[in-house]
């Protein structure tokens, strides 16, 4: 068994739209970055490569190569799963704590844990997403800014 963390933080900017967990959600800012800025996304991919010893998305996912301008954090969490795999690991569980003042998460989550579980190859059952506020204090409370921890654990494949 091998245990990961990761961990990511955007700026909340006008002009961008709001992609958490792979999903368009209805609000009046975005997540600033060079990819679609999918922190919960970017969360999970540096647990699992972090688990596996491989570094992390900087490394594998340059925000100065031109090929990953503005792409979906999705397709890249599907190259990860790769990578673990390749490496000889399965997924056994990942656990996800989203930090965000507003909008409210808890309607979102569902579809999240599938888009997860999907580009994984996985059962939803090995994934838990919740999200939490900081009672309005810090950069998350104030709404300037969104944050993702994620755990995760992986097995070698016999």
């Amino acid at each position: 068994m091998r245990i990961g963390h990761g961990y990511d933080v955007h700026r909340l900017v006008s002009g961008r739209n709001l992609i958490l967990g792979g999903v368009k959600i209805e609000y009046p800012l975005g997540l600033q970055g060079y990819s679609d800025a999918d922190v919960l996304i970017h969360a999970v991919m540096d647990a699992l490569l972090g688990a596996a010893a491989l570094r992390d998305i900087g490394y594998h996912f340059p925000d100065t190569d031109p090929a990953y301008k503005d792409t979906d954090s999705r397709m890249l969490l599907r190259e990860v799963g790769e990578k673990i795999s390749s490496a000889g690991y399965s997924v056994g569980n990942i656990d996800v704590t989203m930090i965000a003042q507003r909008p409210k998460l808890k309607d979102y989550i569902p579809t999240m844990v599938d888009n997860i579980a999907s580009d994984l190859q996985i059962s939803p059952n090995q994934i838990n997403i919740k999200a939490t506020t900081e009672e309005k204090m810090g950069f998350t409370g104030d709404g300037s800014g969104m944050a993702c921890h994620c755990v995760c654990l992986l097995n070698e494949i016999a």
